[in-house]
């Protein structure tokens, strides 16, 4: 089974939530946004754009943009107010009475349920996104004072969607879950919520897990855009005084940037005592362009709104009186909607209920919080929670002289069942017509219609004998069912009321194809565009290779393979401009190949290179760091091996004892002092764990001075230890023979003789072991021993 989530749907912004962990979170779309304008646009290729990106067309393109559908949805065309029609697009009326947005640029026309459903699949794929699975069920909010018909066509639009709507619930009621999830203290509240395009309080009782929604009201064509609307109006009689143009009928262009200017200068005023408004090339007329600036001040702003104001006082007493209570009874205020961010309306609840209204929950979100966890408590994420909500209207019948007859009142508790017993009015009437009303008038004509149906079969009889059963039944949702009993045959007629402006299940059907329609389309235009940016980053890719190759191998490194990356990468380019696909995923496959083989090339020169510093690394370890003055190896010591690697057991030369004894007349060795058990002891023979540096403290100590060792005079002199440019210190490197400026490397060219001491052959011998504190590549005294023309001893 899939995710479910908690949708807000507002007026002017949609916000979704999800619960994780037992908590709610509300989920960022992919521009980085916690709220998506509840706007829907078709842009100048005919391509559907929802949120942000449709809003940032409507001044360019208003006509095909679409906004504050909420108040059209489950209406018909002659309920509406003059001022909700004022939009740049245009709306107008079917042959049923209905609603219908039309789009120029698709010469089409949608219900406003569709456009809904547009947003809704929005933040479903936004979820979608962020979760990683599939989005299948949804909790959508709608205002308290909903009626039936818009609460089932928010519910259409869920299913155009591709949701399976779970449950309908109050915005008040989403809001005091919120707020009221950690609350355990028993308390009343009170929630004020003005949004976008519609108003609504409700009273709730809530702690130990139960709200119980005791009363609600509210008005659904009054709300932040009606705010914005006085502003618009006053710019535009301000601008026709000056310049004697009615930027309202003009130009629709005209007309969508003063609504914005005036929704911004309406939330600077919520911070500021007064803003700017700057319009230039608002419009033009034969003396030139016409340019709006000036300045709106907040007691201005309230003197324009004052009557909006004043409407809302209305709701709150009666939703206060229906609950039985006083504004004294009210234990915490929750302010919910972007619009009570306004000074004077946060003015008027803490005039009215003496309370400071409660600022910590986040008015654009908690409604998707309530409606998360909603959706947690359905799917048992979230465990004894109780919620009890109320239905906002009366709920009745018309009888005999069109008056209503209440069967459900407003503010009953739902889920419920109320029935009641008619009859005929006639005599022998065989058939009854059940008129569904809902509202608060004594007429029905007053009142909201909400179906007709009807009960037919009805055994001829005198007026008032047949018992006829009518039954209302509200379920969780505030979705209402009316069915009619003939109690003496037993024959039943229901409907399920969903208002005259309700569409066809067929109607649905093919919304919902057009739906999946315009998925798939975005589908393959986001698939399309990934496309095209993936190719562009490879062929950005490709040059940033080509630059580092040509830094580290130079230019005529792998020309082949250079010389097709640039062809290749320049194909792409061109396809990118002809837009033709099937040459751009061929270039690309190349490109992809090519640059694979680079750097197979690049993988193999770097693994020639790497044997090259492994060998150079060895050489570096045992001859130092300037390798270029050393092409042999001496790294065996003739005093510990011989030739071969073998310990020297023969006397003479190479092979003589380990007494070392050289005629020091020759140039060779000193007379040793040390005695034959000194080498042929294995804890002595030198070895890499040696210390240099005591190897030199050993040289230089008395008893060698005194037994005729290295420090003998002659070699002190020019080129002994007790030079003092020449004695090691502890600033030498020990691992580097050339540490000491003082001391001058050998050549490069045959190995060094040495005299043999029975023979007086000099020999040559294989390399030495640098690390021997005895050999001459780590002696420094032995350095000027070197001849600089035949690389022999003096």
């Amino acid at each position: 089974m899939g995710k479910v989530v908690g949708i807000d749907l507002g007026t002017t912004n949609s916000v979704v939530a999800v619960m994780e962990g037992g908590k709610p979170t509300v989920i960022a779309n992919s521009e980085g946004m916690r709220t998506t304008p509840s706007v829907v646009g078709f842009n100048k290729d005919g391509e559907l754009v929802v949120g942000q990106l449709a809003r940032r067309q409507s001044v360019l393109n208003p006509e095909n943009t679409f906004y504050g559908v909420k108040r059209f949805v489950g209406r018909q065309y002659t309920e509406l107010q003059p001022e909700s029609k004022r939009v740049p697009y245009t709306i107008k009326r079917d042959e049923l009475g209905n609603i219908k947005i039309r789009c120029p640029k698709l010469k089409k026309e949608f219900a406003p349920e569709e456009v809904s459903a547009m947003i809704l699949r929005k933040l479903a794929e936004e979820a979608e996104r962020y979760l990683g699975e599939t989005i299948t069920g949804a909790v959508i909010t709608v205002p308290a004072y909903f009626n039936d018909s818009q609460r089932q066509a928010t519910r259409d639009a869920g299913r155009i969607a591709g949701l399976n709507v779970l449950r309908i619930i109050n915005e008040p009621t989403a809001a005091a879950l919120a707020y009221g999830l950690d609350q355990r203290r028993p308390q009343t509240i009170m929630v004020f919520d003005l949004g976008g395009g519609t108003f609504d309080v409700s009273i709730l009782d809530i702690g130990d897990g139960v709200f119980e929604v005791r009363s609600t009201s509210g008005d659904t064509q009054l709300g932040g855009n009606d705010f914005d609307r006085r502003i618009v109006d006053w710019l535009a009689e301000e601008f026709l005084k000056q310049e004697g143009v009615d930027l309202r009928k003009s130009d629709r262009q005209a007309l969508q940037r003063l609504t914005e200017a005036a929704e911004k200068a309406k939330i600077e005023l919520s911070n500021l005592s007064v803003t700017e408004i700057n319009l230039p090339f608002i419009t033009a007329t034969e003396d030139g362009p016409k340019h709006i600036e000036i300045q709106l001040d907040r007691p201005k702003f309230e003197e324009l709104c004052g009557d909006l104001v004043s409407r809302l006082r209305r709701p709150l007493k009666r939703a206060i009186a229906d609950a039985g209570l006083s504004p004294m009874d009210i234990d915490e205020v929750v302010l919910v909607g972007g619009s009570t961010r306004i000074p004077m309306v946060q003015d008027l609840v803490r005039s009215y209920i003496d309370l400071e209204p409660n600022q910590n929950v986040n008015p654009d979100e908690v409604v998707a919080i309530g409606a998360a966890i909603q959706s947690g408590i359905m799917t048992n994420e979230v465990k004894d929670i109780l919620l009890l909500d109320v239905t906002p209207l009366s709920l009745g019948l018309e009888t005999i002289g069109g008056v209503m007859k209440k069967l459900l009142p407003r503010n009953t508790t739902i889920p419920v069942r109320r029935s009641d017993v008619f009859s005929t009015g006639e005599n022998n009437q065989t058939v009854v017509e059940i008129h569904a009303l809902q509202g608060e008038r004594e007429m029905a004509n007053g009142n909201k219609s909400l179906g007709r149906f009807k009960l037919t079969g009805i055994p001829p009889a005198p007026r008032g004998v047949p018992q006829i059963q009518v039954s209302f039944d509200i379920d969780a949702n505030g979705i209402l069912q009316v069915t009619a009993r003939d109690k003496t045959t037993g024959r039943e007629q229901g409907i399920t009321v969903s208002g005259a402006s309700t569409l066809s299940d067929a109607e649905i059907n093919r919304m919902i194809s057009e739906a999946d329609k315009f998925a798939e389309e975005d589908r393959s235009r986001r698939e399309r565009i990934e496309k095209r940016n993936r190719a562009k980053a490879l062929t950005d890719q490709a040059q940033r290779k080509l630059k580092e190759v040509t830094l580290d191998f130079g230019s005529q490194f792998a020309s082949y393979y250079r010389r097709r990356i640039d062809v290749l990468c320049e194909e792409i380019l061109k396809s990118l401009e002809q837009d033709d696909e099937r040459s751009l995923d061929r270039a690309e496959g190349d490109l992809q190949d090519t640059l694979y083989e680079l750097n197979r090339e690049i993988r193999l020169q770097y693994d020639d290179e790497d044997d090259d510093d492994f060998f150079g690394a060895i050489k570096k370890t045992f001859l130092g760091d300037d390798d270029d003055k050393y092409t042999e190896d001496y790294s065996y010591d003739p005093r510990q091996t011989d030739y071969y690697g073998g310990y020297s057991d023969q006397g003479g030369g190479y092979n003589s004892p380990p007494s070392r004894d050289v005629d020091r007349t020759a140039g060779g060795y000193g007379n040793d002092s040390y005695g034959d058990g000194y080498y042929n002891n294995p804890s002595r023979r030198p070895s890499y764990n040696d210390n240099l540096n005591d190897g030199y403290d050993d040289y230089n100590s008395q008893s060698r001075r005194d037994s005729g060792g290295y420090s003998d005079r002659s070699n002190r002199t020019n080129k002994g230890y007790d030079n003092p440019a020449r004695r090691p210190g502890y600033n030498d490197d020990p691992y580097d023979p050339y540490s000491n400026p003082a001391s001058s490397p050998p050549r490069r060219g045959t190995p060094p003789s040495r005299v043999d001491s029975q023979t007086g052959s000099r020999d040559n011998y294989p390399p030495q072991d640098p690390y021997n504190s005895r050999n001459p590549s780590r002696n420094d005294s032995y350095s000027n021993d070197w001849d600089d023309e035949d690389d022999e001893w003096f």
